[in-house]
């Protein structure tokens, strides 16, 4: 059996999808559907990454003279074993896993002055401050850094959210030099509450 059947078996034996694969593993569904249709080979760490996640060996793995263990095989491993499994499985998933509910979480390889082009981190998380603040050019998430951002408080030159700092902001709370909210700060405020800096 090729790579590629392998790696077919194996992701629906663990009842994932390409897209759930590749979110695990950090590449795209593309990525993912050119292994499984032999156009491509995963780089090593990749395979690395595939062998501890579905409970097989390298050698498991990539030689086509060696059969995939049966399901359930896996059920007899050492603790030790197990404990570097589950170790790996939350580095690769970013330890979603333990996450108070849906996350999502996007960062673009391009980048404008070390700044990813767009950053989107949003959902909820036990640790805020560690997955949900976007950071970039355009930066979307409960909590958003950038040129452009929009989250629950953000800042940057355009800034819109329930709390907004920046130029120019939009939100509940706003401040910044144009300002417009329910409380407005700034030398052009409108809003309920406004008020202007001379």
């Amino acid at each position: 059996m090729e790579l590629s059947e392998k790696l077919t078996v194996l992701r629906r034996r663990a009842g994932l999808s390409q897209e759930q694969l590749a979110d695990r593993l950090g590449v795209t569904r593309q990525s993912v559907s050119k292994w499984e249709g032999g156009a491509a080979m995963p780089e090593l760490g990749k395979l690395v990454a595939l062998a501890d996640l579905f409970g097989v060996t390298l050698d498991d793995l990539v030689r086509e003279e060696r059969a995939l263990p049966e399901p359930g095989a896996a059920e007899s491993l050492s603790p030790e074993l197990a404990d570097r499994l589950e170790q790996k499985l939350d580095a690769l998933t970013g330890d979603c896993r333990r996450s108070w509910g849906p996350y999502f979480q996007y960062t673009s390889k391009t980048r404008i002055l070390g700044l990813p082009l767009v950053s989107v981190r949003f959902g909820r998380d036990r640790h805020p401050s560690e997955n949900t603040l976007a950071v970039g050019v355009i930066a979307v998430g409960n909590f958003s850094v950038g040129v452009v951002s929009v989250g629950l408080i953000s800042a940057g030159v355009f800034s819109l959210g329930m709390i907004a700092f920046g130029l120019l902001a939009l939100g509940t709370v706003s401040i910044g030099y144009a300002a417009l909210g329910v409380s407005a700060v700034g030398v052009c405020a409108a809003g309920v509450a406004a008020a202007k800096i001379i």
